[in-house]
């Protein structure tokens, strides 16, 4: 019976042990280095305490960077989910054409996102780009767009969710496609329309995937990095610095990586909150 029961733990052992060593061991590696400075000898640690972390608090770069990251998901992550939301809808209707539909739906996601973001910054090219052909030809002015202070985060959410809202749709597809078809019908009897089922059948029975959306967008929003080191280098005038690229500017331009691993934590921290009270109140709304 002891030889038994310690079968499925065997099982899961590679996975445990590639849990340890590509998960745990790096959040712990990272808050030992937040604790450290670097000495004048190459790869010795100096143990400096929280000092990394006063000077952060400190530091007008870090809280405009921490209010970057705040304000660039305040919007996006609506976004992205009742768009994906509605996506999913679309392409789970059986109307002629509904296989071409979801074909194109999945273009943004099968590009990879160093391309799709070159290819955006050629189209919003102030003065060469496509866009601002078509603004001018429309008799409109031409766009700074990522030159723009008050522009450049709102195009950086524009990108992320074009990319992103067909990559959430899926999941949120395959949960509609879930959803048993005799609630409808049964619905459809006691005189429900289409808004009533949506309300009462297909959001009650999409509470789980779209938990799942929720929590894994908010993770992948926080840790958004690439738009900005390829397009604006949180630029202008620190615009689109979030925490993830003021961490990369630490550790590899200015060679800090104390300051790094401490903007590493508190983000870590800050998205654990943010993860929790999501799950609060879906469970509350449960």
């Amino acid at each position: 019976m002891k030889r038994e029961k310690a079968v499925p733990y065997f099982f899961l052992l590679p996975a445990f042990i590639g849990i340890i060593i590509f998960k745990l061991y790096p959040i712990i590696d990272a808050f030992i280095e937040s604790l450290s400075t670097a000495s004048f000898k190459a790869g010795e640690r100096l143990f400096v305490g929280m000092e990394n972390y006063w000077l952060l608090f400190k530091d007008p770069v870090f809280w405009n960077s921490f209010k970057v990251t705040l304000w660039l998901n305040v919007f996006i992550n609506p976004i992205q989910i009742a768009c994906a939301f509605i996506l999913a809808i679309l392409l789970n209707q059986k109307i002629k054409g509904i296989g071409l539909f979801r074909a194109i739906h999945f273009i943004p996601i099968a590009v990879s996102m160093p391309i799709a973001l070159i290819m955006w910054n050629v189209m919003l090219n102030p003065e060469q780009g496509v866009i601002n052909t078509i603004l001018v030809a429309m008799g409109l002015d031409a766009q700074p767009f990522l030159g723009s202070k008050a522009q450049a985060l709102w195009i950086i959410i524009l990108i992320a969710s074009w990319k992103g809202i067909g990559y959430w749709a899926i999941f949120l597809l395959a949960g509609l496609q879930e959803v048993p078809k005799f609630l409808y019908e049964a619905s459809s009897i006691d005189g429900a329309g289409k808004w009533q089922q949506f309300k009462n059948v297909t959001l009650p029975m999409m509470k789980r995937p779209l938990a799942f959306v929720i929590v894994a967008d908010t993770v992948a929003n926080f840790l958004l990095f690439a738009p900005m080191y390829i397009l604006t280098k949180g630029g202008p005038e620190n615009s689109t610095n979030v925490l993830m690229n003021e961490s990369f500017n630490s550790a590899f331009v200015y060679s800090d990586m104390g300051r790094a691993s401490a903007i590493v934590m508190i983000l870590l921290v800050l998205i654990l909150l943010i993860i929790l009270a999501e799950f609060k109140l879906l469970k509350a709304k449960h």
